[in-house]
């Protein structure tokens, strides 16, 4: 359906692909990866048009039907939710538009006496809708909305009123209506809940569109996709199977590759000293040429390319006392609705994750234990030697945009040496030159990372977390879970990562309508006590398999 023939691609002096090939067959499910810069999203172009190949050819087979879901889905607005979707399925959206407009007009009294043309132009109207299967497609698109986490009370809303997290939403539901012969997408997971991310992995599985996507969520990259093709240094490689397949064969591959390359390297040696020690003797003067020959022969292979993470021997926190916090009764209400209710101990080493729909209050908790919010009843009392670090979404805007990342850290840190912060920076995905990068450029995960690196540095010993794992790729996920999993200290946390989820917790507070709920055991547990993965998850209507 797809196939990328000998591309070479190249930005300035920066190549991305030097003749590289990959295909795309109907049906297949595959995950893109590769490091930031390396060229996913350029495959994405170059698949669309956007952009041509500097050499080689890509062909997309005639009359495929082609959506993409990007990062930026611009300006939103004049409509409602609803509509937006229903744009995906073509004329669909501007019937409805004409519909409301007609019924606008049919409730404007100033117009009594074009009643009747009004309502001759709404049952034409009515016609088209059911003609071109507009309330079935309706019903879809409303389906699907839910799925990603919407309120009825939002569908019929402007969309120009939601978030830029919303709005990425809206375009993802989209694309899923449109439900075309290839759906590319990048970064769909970004800013949805664990129960959105769940349905939308069901709801992809079930699809006969094929899929290339991107993703930093390990579990639902396992979950969706069959076959991974890796961008790495100009080549494309691929891999059947899913993301965990991947990395066990790549790590193979690369053991079998340096294998290959040291017993090189000794051949090599063991010629080059055999002709230095007789290259000057005539008697040897024949063997010492045959050598040299046949070395100018031989195919000299490369070391291979490998990810070297930077380790850094991070401090342990102070011994907190035993009862860190004391949820004593603690409610907090919105406009007459009660959100928060909670009584709970929290004591050292402990590790809560906390789950709960969207709206159950679980920032407002977490607000509450760090004092950004005061309860409207009850109390937080924070222990003994407690020393509370916050991580929040708002921490990354208070960022001194005109300082470097290593400015950053060097004033919070004055007395550290240059060599212990830029090992600090490398750690946390900054390394060499990337460390004068000025805050204002950086983008949502390098500011995550700058923020949980100048956390971690000199770490508290009650950390609060609130969706630590957004914008982060896997490799720094990794990292992040590999350094808490070590933190000697105790953690209250809410993340939409389940692999976070299960590393970390060995409590889990839920928090639903009918009360909070405590778990004993950590997530793993969780799921197999409570029989749900999260709270609130509608289960994906797989779309109908289309016929042949």
């Amino acid at each position: 359906m797809i196939s990328l023939d000998n591309i070479s691609k190249q930005y300035g002096r920066q190549i991305l692909f030097m003749e590289a090939s990959a295909t795309v067959q109907r049906g297949e499910k595959i995950g893109l990866v590769g490091p930031n810069g390396a060229g996913k999203t350029t495959v994405f172009r170059l698949i669309t048009g956007e952009e041509e190949a500097d050499g080689g050819q890509v062909t997309v087979e005639r009359n495929v039907n082609v959506g993409y879901f990007s990062q930026d889905v611009g300006e939103m607005s004049g409509m409602t939710v609803v509509s937006a979707v229903l744009e995906g399925a073509g004329p669909v959206a501007s019937i409805i538009a004409d519909m409301r407009r007609i019924e606008d007009a049919l409730a404007d009294p100033e117009r009594g006496d074009e009643m009747e043309k009004l309502c001759d132009q709404l049952g034409d109207a009515q016609q088209k809708f059911e003609a071109v299967g507009g309330y079935a497609l309706e019903a879809k698109a409303k389906d699907i909305l839910y799925g990603l986490g919407f309120a009825e009370s939002v569908i019929n809303g402007d969309v120009g009123d939601l978030s830029g997290g919303w709005k990425m939403r809206v375009a993802l539901g989209r694309i899923l209506l449109q439900e075309p012969e290839l759906m590319l997408l990048d970064e769909p997971t970004n800013h949805l809940d664990v129960e959105s991310i769940i349905w939308l992995e069901q709801w992809l599985a079930g699809t006969d569109s094929a899929i290339l996507m991107t993703s930093h969520d390990r579990e639902f990259m396992n979950r969706v996709v069959k076959k991974v093709i890796e961008i790495d240094s100009g080549e494309l490689t691929t891999y059947t199977g899913d993301l965990d397949f991947y990395e066990s064969q790549k790590a193979i591959r690369i053991r079998e590759q340096q294998a290959q390359f040291d017993r090189q390297q000794k051949m090599l040696e063991k010629e080059e000293r055999f002709i230095a020690r007789f290259k000057a003797r005539a008697s040897h003067a024949a063997q010492v040429q045959s050598r040299i020959k046949k070395l100018d022969k031989i195919e000299k292979l490369e070391p291979p390319r490998s990810f070297q993470r930077i380790e850094f021997d991070f401090k342990k926190p102070a011994r907190s006392g035993d009862d860190v916090i004391h949820l004593n009764q603690c409610k907090k209400g919105f406009n007459g609705r009660k959100v928060v209710d909670v009584d709970l101990r929290i004591r050292r080493k402990e590790r809560w994750c906390v789950m709960g729909a969207n709206g159950a209050g679980k920032s407002t908790l977490l607000k509450m234990i760090t004092g950004n919010l005061a309860p409207d009843d009850g109390g937080v009392t924070i222990g003994a030697s407690v020393k509370l670090g916050y991580f929040a979404q708002h921490a990354m805007e208070l960022l001194h945009e005109d300082l470097s990342v290593f400015e950053t850290l060097q004033a919070d840190f004055p007395t550290a040496t240059q060599g212990t912060l830029r090992t600090l920076a490398g750690c946390f995905g900054f390394p060499g030159d990337d460390v004068e990068k000025s805050c204002r450029v950086l983008s949502g995960g390098e500011k995550a990372r700058l923020v949980l690196a100048r956390m971690l540095f000199d770490p508290p010993n009650l950390l609060v977390l609130d969706e630590p794992t957004n914008h982060l790729d896997v490799t720094t996920k990794d990292l992040l879970v590999e350094v808490l999993a070590a933190f000697e200290g105790t953690m209250i946390f809410v993340s939409h990562d389940r692999r976070f989820l299960s590393a970390l917790s060995n409590r889990v507070l839920e928090l639903n309508p009918e009360g909070p709920r405590v778990y004993g055991g950590g997530y793993g547990e969780y799921v197999t006590a409570s029989g749900h993965e999260a709270p609130g998850l509608r289960a994906a209507t797989p779309p109908k398999k289309k016929p042949g």
